[in-house]
């Protein structure tokens, strides 16, 4: 009966995840300050006419970033950033769209109860929310610094796969389940271990905000020291020492290797864990499939630092931290 509620919930999570990775170009290529305004219902329809397009270019003209940064930008080039902060706007607007619409429908087909309607209208008001963060975030960009702030930026990222994480959480709930798994001990306590993996994996996500934010992945191209030193010793140089965590590029990327050197270490031993249990076949797939999409991830992450940060791969890095905790929510699922 719920089958088509999770089918849908699931289109609703690819939706986020091409979201999400439209939302790392439009970051890596300092397109997100492009657009100056908020218009969430006018602003559907972009420029036209050579007019339309000078009026939008001379409000960029005001903005931080163009007299800071791209100060005799052609129109051309302008059009280059501008189309991927719109293509990330308007698939916002497509994501509110594809998830209201059948979210009426399968209320008046009455195939949505009241604890699940309570839910899905939660998540709801959270991609509302989504949408005022991803301004809020813009309009730091547009005032004296040529960049948004890496909090805002942080936060936005975080609420993406918030949003992702809950959709995915009740869609998978909603299919038929499968055979429940005998409650031993040494499996709930493998259930509780790939919980607490699915915490740090969305701390990683918090600490790459904050490396993309302040643009971190910049410095320190070397592996597996950062320049000659395991901890760099620029990393308490800012006073109070709180800012070093947020604001000093030294520290921010020494605080996301750490976390990928705790899963490097962990994902393996819960893989092994996994292999001592009497498992299903699809419990034995997800957590094979969670292992390999680790070891994918860090060497991403590896080749991208040691490459500078090229477009390509640091999308493909952000993207890759989003299927590695689709399969940790996965696994968790799996061994219910």
């Amino acid at each position: 009966m719920q089958k088509p509620v999770a089918i849908w919930l699931l289109i609703c999570c690819a939706f986020v995840f091409a979201m999400v990775v439209v939302g790392g170009v439009t970051r890596l290529t300092d397109s997100g300050l492009s657009m100056v305004e908020w218009k969430p219902i006018v602003g559907t329809i972009p420029p036209i006419t050579e007019s339309d397009w000078d009026e939008v270019f001379k409000k960029y003209h005001e903005t931080p970033q163009y007299k800071k940064i791209n100060q005799g930008m052609s129109t051309d080039e302008f059009k280059g950033i501008f189309w991927w902060e719109y293509a990330h706007r308007i698939l916002g607007r497509v994501i509110g769209l594809v998830f209201f619409i059948p979210f009426l429908f399968f209320l008046v087909q009455k195939r949505i109860n009241r604890p699940l309607g309570l839910k899905l209208a939660g998540i709801f008001v959270l991609g509302g929310l989504q949408g005022f963060m991803g301004w809020y975030m813009v309009k730091s960009g547009l005032v004296d610094n040529p960049h948004v702030s890496q909090y805002r930026l942080t936060a936005h990222l975080s609420l993406a796969f918030i949003i992702y994480a809950a959709m995915l959480h009740v869609a998978l709930g909603l299919f038929a389940p499968d055979r429940r798994l005998d409650r031993s001990k040494r499996l709930q306590n493998l259930q509780h271990f790939i919980q607490v993996l699915i915490g740090i994996i969305f701390l990683m996500v918090v600490s790459g905000g904050f490396v993309a934010g302040i643009r971190a992945g910049l410095a320190y191209n070397t592996f597996p020291l950062m320049n000659g030193n395991f901890i760099p010793p620029e990393i308490f140089m800012l006073e109070p020492w709180y800012l070093n965590f947020f604001e000093n590029m030294a520290t921010v990327q020494f605080d996301h290797r750490m976390i990928a050197w705790v899963l490097a270490i962990l994902v393996p031993v819960f893989w092994y864990k996994s292999r001592q249990l009497t498992l299903p076949s699809s419990a034995r797939l997800a957590c094979n499939l969670f292992l390999i999409m680790l070891i994918t991830q860090i060497c991403l992450g590896i080749t991208t630092l040691l490459m500078v940060v090229p477009l390509p791969l640091a999308a493909s890095h952000q993207a890759g931290a989003m299927l590695l905790f689709t399969a940790a929510i996965w696994v968790n699922y799996k061994l219910r």
